[in-house]
């Protein structure tokens, strides 16, 4: 199983992201991936991405989002991280828009639910909300990355 911090490049981080829709986030975080060189069709990748969302939420309250989708327009396992101060409209039960944004992409032949794998080691931490608040006061992909690290670990 590839470890979060493995597939998550300081390229594919925004800490100062807006959006105007669930849509339009799910392109920029797409592109973002791209800054990795993962995608290989960025209309299909987020095509996959918004027919997942719109089976149902990924927004999972508290100010979370974890938009996934298997793709034959992404090479190889990546995440897109983006912090939103303002939030993004993401459909969650609670009401609440999304300030921290994590795309999760995996290409369609690759056996298993790697994504899922890495959703679920996300979520298990996010639902912290001293997890949420050093996220949410990072000064940059640095220090991300080291208050990820307990997720990979």
């Amino acid at each position: 199983m590839a470890r979060l911090l493995d597939i998550l490049d300081p390229s594919s981080m925004d800490l100062d992201f807006t959006a105007p829709t669930t849509d339009a986030a799910i392109d920029q975080l797409v592109a973002l991936i791209g800054n990795t060189g993962a995608i290989v069709d960025p209309v299909a990748f987020a095509d996959a991405v918004k027919t997942r969302e719109a089976t149902s939420s990924t927004g999972l309250g508290d100010g979370i989002a974890i938009p996934h989708g298997k793709s034959d327009g992404i090479s190889r396992p990546a995440v897109a991280f983006a912090r939103s101060v303002a939030g993004v409209p993401w459909g969650a039960g609670d009401g609440s828009p999304a300030n921290l944004i994590f795309l999760i992409g995996v290409p369609a032949a690759q056996a298993g639910d790697e994504h899922l794998r890495i959703l679920a080691m996300l979520a298990r931490r996010l639902v912290r909300p001293a997890f949420r608040e050093a996220l949410l006061s990072a000064d940059g992909p640095a220090e991300v990355r080291a208050v990820l690290e307990e997720v990979s670990s």
